[in-house]
């Protein structure tokens, strides 16, 4: 009787699936002599000739059928009086025969996926306005660069540590390069989707996810040149520092699991401060139309790349220290690197920490050292690219930012 039963609710599974998907090809399909093929009646049958064959045990026969529904998908397509030239309903009811022979033995994966199926079919309009107006030709090649990264670089690149690079893994290296590219890609697609309104925000809150230093330099240089824009670059800039704290709590999460316990309060107590700043500078920073649309694109294959090698060689270089010199001149170390890249510095000391070279007490004040540190290369970048004005205005709330991390950090030693 559990069999039954069993089968019973499966077989009501390919109904749903065809009357699901059916519902949604139906609404489409038009009415008249021109009428598109197949409709609600014809998939919620298909669904269950597909549980049925299923049900019966006989290989052949789903064979049989399965041919059946391709042959029939294949007639009405050469038979096809609508204006529509693609084959979308016909693969869509050859997958809901498939679905319903799934729904006997993997009932779960086959709701999940009839629904996927109608989603897709139902997101027609919104899908192709993002793929022919939204989506750029740029934008595209950035996509088949992320994929080639994430698919094709990613699995061939070996996984483990390399005595060669003092212990780095260069996997869990590419890892984070393809991390940091897919945020930037999806910060960059949002940036579009928002509109020219936030444009300074959340370019350097995109941008930040590359460089965060490189952003306030370009914000510095935008503000020397428009004063008026000045509230809105410092928003950019501030917001920079947002995007380089999520990276390092990322970076933690994927190198140093363990050690998020040590590192969420100081970095968390920072990261609100500067989210909090950046907001209130853009709620004072009224954009001019003329420079609403100005700004540039966060996705960089070649950042991506040279931060791939800054990651291996600040490791290696951290690592040898530790190695030759000991505890505190690895903390110099982290702490110099930091002002270059706060990024791969603190990787290389949460690296030291999951292999067991240096204590958490030791990992936190290496992370920290080095976001302390890059924070003094902003301000320098600051100064240089936007004068004394951007330049102190800027500094104060990175100051404050940074203090209330070490704040946190001390909070235990000054109870």
């Amino acid at each position: 009787m559990a069999f039954g039963d069993s089968a019973l609710i499966s077989v009501a599974l390919a109904l749903g699936i065809g009357l699901l998907i059916g519902v949604e090809r139906e609404r489409r399909k038009g009415r008249g002599p021109k009428r598109a093929f197949a409709g609600v009646r014809t998939f919620a049958l298909v669904g269950l000739v597909g549980a049925a064959v299923q049900l019966l045990g006989q290989l052949w026969l789903t064979a049989i059928a399965a041919g059946l529904v391709a042959a029939l998908a294949m007639v009405s397509y050469s038979r096809d009086r609508s204006n529509d030239p693609g084959v979308t309903t016909e693969i869509a009811l050859f997958l809901t025969f498939v679905l319903g022979v799934l729904a006997l033995p993997y009932p779960a994966i086959a709701a999940g996926a009839g629904v996927v199926v109608a989603g897709l079919l139902a997101a027609r309009g919104p899908l192709q306005q993002f793929v022919t107006r939204t989506l750029s030709e740029e934008e595209l090649r950035n996509a088949l660069v992320l994929a080639g990264a994430a698919l094709v670089i990613l699995p061939l690149t070996p996984d483990r540590p390399m005595d060669a690079l003092a212990g780095v893994n260069p996997q869990r290296v590419w890892q984070l390069v393809v991390m940091i590219l897919c945020v930037q890609a999806v910060g960059d697609i949002a940036l579009r989707v928002f509109g020219a309104r936030l444009g300074l925000a959340l370019g350097g809150l995109v941008a930040g996810f590359v460089s965060s230093t490189a952003t306030v330099a370009t914000m510095g240089e935008r503000a020397a040149r428009h004063a008026q824009l000045r509230p809105a670059c410092l928003a950019g800039a501030w917001l920079s520092t947002v995007s380089t704290i999520v990276l390092l709590l990322l970076i933690t999460a994927l190198t140093h699991p363990l050690g998020l316990g040590r590192v969420i309060p100081m970095l968390g107590a920072s990261l609100v401060l500067a989210l909090l700043i950046g907001l209130l500078a853009f709620r004072r920073s009224p954009l001019p139309a003329e420079e609403s649309s100005s700004h540039g694109r966060a996705f960089s294959l070649t950042r991506a790349i040279a931060l791939a090698l800054l990651f291996t060689g600040i490791a290696t270089l951290v690592a040898w220290a530790q190695q030759a010199l000991g505890t505190e001149a690895t903390l110099l170390t982290t702490a110099l690197a930091g002002v270059a890249d706060a990024h791969s510095s603190a990787a290389a000391v949460l690296g030291l920490a999951a292999r067991g070279a240096i204590d958490a007490g030791v990992m936190a004040l290496g992370v920290l050292l080095a976001f302390s540190t890059n924070t003094v290369g902003k301000i320098v970048a600051a100064f240089v690219a936007g004068g004394p004005r951007y330049g102190s205005e800027l500094s104060a709330g990175l100051l404050l930012i940074t203090s209330a991390a070490w704040g946190v950090w001390a909070w235990p030693l000054l109870r």
